[in-house]
């Protein structure tokens, strides 16, 4: 770590402790725990594009992805709509696993004039048998109490067992994506990571036997101590009195706050490591040659879609672990918090902002943005009131520049990004 890039770290964190003194220290912490999520979301993208050069616009469904696992993994099974259905889930299971062998197995065997219409065939007779036992069994789900339930609930285990679970899922699909979207031109490889994104977030907003869609999930166990119960134990409050504590609620939303930290910065760092590991090896050397003259990379021998693919899966995987820790900390799964565009923007504001390829660029940068993102619409109600003061209350201009204060946040961002590009293009932290 540079001189520089202690100076500008340390700068964030003096203002962190400017929050902590002046607001609150929850408000502090709570602030630097999405601000931690932001900077593993913000690694995944420098990995995509920092290290090979692809132009991701998807990073929210493979959030959303992490975020499915979560509930999945560690929300307790619903009992009853497995009674009623859960055999007839398993048999549309079985029966897609059967169109896709059949379908593969038919392509491999057949004559060459033969495979496209005996592939539509096995497609069209897979879709009627799914949804033979699809259909019914998803309308039994939806019907069990859907006030309180309506879906198949999860397997009941840790929570934190989710994170990198929802990094694997999200790599998957990242696998079966990039196997397809990455023998496009950068451009067109970004329409289709964005559309891609789309489908696995509507598919989480209507498939309620699934996520429950927009009734949302809530209640998601914690890996920490709830607020509730630590005010009732005798160590907690001996702690808060040592440390006088004025308030003992207060102490507890800190304290859970604190271990949410804990976990959050293991993981960065875990993340961390492994990235620059991977960045200083000849396999970074290698992605890096391959980003800069593509051309010239293949000439001297390297696979490079292979690269592209297995760089793309790396990036899915971060963000998946993202999207599992922040479902985590809000302790539920709101379909419609998902805005591909408004957030993928705002990542890569993060990455830009830091230093594209530059992985302590792309951490600083999910900081600075998100502190930002955070508290621009504070300090955009108090410039407003500042501003129209002196045309009183009544002033029609006066409501209508105060009523747009929140939308400080989005001029702040594209100001941001303008100034940034045109002063400092490499970021604050620009790659060796």
């Amino acid at each position: 770590m540079t001189q520089r890039v202690a100076l500008l770290y340390g700068l964030m964190g003096l203002v962190l402790i400017m929050v902590g003194l002046y607001q609150s220290w929850n408000v502090a912490f709570g602030i630097f725990n999405l601000c931690v999520i932001s900077a593993v979301m913000a690694l995944g993208v420098n990995m995509q594009w920092g290290y090979a050069g692809l132009f991701n616009v998807g990073v929210m469904g493979f959030t959303a992805l992490g975020g499915l696992t979560a509930v999945l993994v560690s929300m307790p099974p619903v009992t009853e709509a497995w009674a009623v259905a859960g055999g007839d889930i398993a048999l549309s299971v079985l029966s897609l696993a059967a169109t896709v062998a059949a379908i593969i197995f038919a392509r491999r065997t057949v004559p060459r004039a033969l495979r496209l219409p005996v592939t539509l065939v096995l497609l069209v007779a897979g879709y009627f048998v799914i949804g033979y036992f699809f259909g019914p069994a998803t309308d039994a789900i939806e019907a069990i109490d859907p006030a309180l339930s309506g879906y198949l609930g999860g397997a009941g285990l840790p929570v934190v067992l989710a994170w990198p679970i929802g990094g694997l899922v999200a790599a998957g699909a990242g696998w079966f994506i990039g196997r397809i979207a990455l023998g496009l031109r950068a451009d067109y490889l970004a329409i289709a990571t964005l559309g891609i994104a789309e489908i696995i977030i509507a598919v989480i907003k209507y498939e309620e036997w699934l996520s429950r869609g927009v009734k949302n999930v809530t209640g998601i166990p914690r890996p920490v101590p709830y607020e509730i119960n630590l005010v009732e134990q005798d160590w907690f409050i001996g702690l808060a009195n040592f440390f006088g504590a004025a308030d003992i609620a207060d102490a507890a939303g800190l304290f859970v706050k604190l271990c949410y930290a804990a976990l959050f910065i293991t993981v960065l760092a875990i993340i961390m490591w492994f990235a620059e590991r991977a960045l200083r090896s000849p396999w970074g050397r290698m992605m890096r040659a391959i980003r800069d003259n593509r051309d010239a990379a293949a000439a001297m021998g390297k696979n490079v879609k292979a690269r592209h693919l297995q760089t793309f899966v790396l990036g899915c995987f971060t963000c998946g672990v993202a999207g599992a820790m922040l479902t985590t900390l809000e302790g539920q799964l709101t379909p419609t918090s998902y805005i591909p565009l408004r957030f993928t923007f705002l990542v890569w504001v993060m990455v830009i902002l830091g230093g594209s390829g530059n992985n302590w660029g792309a951490v600083l940068g999910g900081f600075i943005i998100w502190f930002l993102w955070v508290q621009a619409e504070p300090f955009g109600n108090w410039f407003m009131a500042t501003v129209t003061w002196p045309l009183g209350e009544d002033s029609d201009l006066a409501q209508h520049l105060v009523g747009g204060a929140a939308y400080m946040r989005y001029l702040m961002m594209g100001t941001i990004l303008l100034v940034v590009m045109r002063f400092a293009p490499k970021g604050l932290i620009p790659e060796r």
